[in-house]
């Protein structure tokens, strides 16, 4: 019985160190475990942290690139929306210069057949002057010639208004160059510097435009 007993003893303890060492295996092999698996994370924690890095860079230039093209289209955009300001002011420009050549072209086609017909004007004039005022009375037939040169000369002169063209007879006004040329200074104590006190041939206007000057002359300073 005591040797029973005595390797009860001995055994207990044995056993009792097995289990131990069970314990201690478990501990370490958890603990080996717990060690690998925080590596693992750790590892995964970098390899996600270098491929979050990688994707930042990589849409960082995705960005500038668009980034680019949006500059460079805004710059075409520009540039063309420029250009097409320009082709309607250039358009209107045109327009408005065509516009006012057709108005001219109606105003002013008929200005060298003016200018042609002011001869017949003049020579018509100096016919009506030529008739002497003092034997109108007394002869019928110079009467009769005289009326009828009135009278043509009244009737082109209505169609020289009809048609916008006007006669400028500027005496005693201040001489303006773009409508009298100055033939002769003259010496006029009644009148201002630079007036016209003679006209020597009377000028003619289209529409506020100078057909052909009044020749006249001037009074000096």
């Amino acid at each position: 019985m005591e040797a029973i007993g005595f390797r009860t003893v001995r055994i207990i303890p044995l056993l009792k160190s097995s289990s131990q060492f069970a314990r201690l295996t478990t501990i370490s092999s958890a603990t080996n475990s717990r060690t690998f698996s925080s590596t693992e994370k750790s590892e995964q924690s970098e390899t996600a942290e270098q491929a979050t890095t990688e994707l930042e860079k990589k849409l960082l230039t995705d960005v500038d690139a668009l980034q680019n093209q949006v500059n460079k289209l805004t710059e075409t955009n520009d540039e063309l929306l420029d250009k097409y300001k320009r082709s309607l002011a250039d358009g209107e420009n045109l327009r408005v210069r065509l516009t006012k050549q057709i108005q001219d072209a109606k105003l002013f086609g008929i200005q060298s057949f003016c200018k042609d017909l002011l001869e017949v004007a003049d020579t018509l004039g100096h016919a009506t002057k030529a008739v002497p005022k003092e034997q109108i009375d007394s002869n019928p037939h110079l009467k009769n010639l005289y009326d009828g040169l009135i009278l043509t000369k009244n009737s082109l002169e209505q169609v020289f208004k009809r048609h916008g063209l006007e006669q400028v007879n500027p005496i005693n006004e201040k001489f303006n160059p773009n409508f009298h040329e100055a033939l002769f200074q003259k010496e006029c104590k009644d009148a201002a510097p630079d007036t016209v006190v003679e006209v020597t041939k009377i000028g003619y206007k289209l529409h506020e435009r100078c057909i052909r000057p009044a020749l006249v002359g001037v009074s000096r300073q």
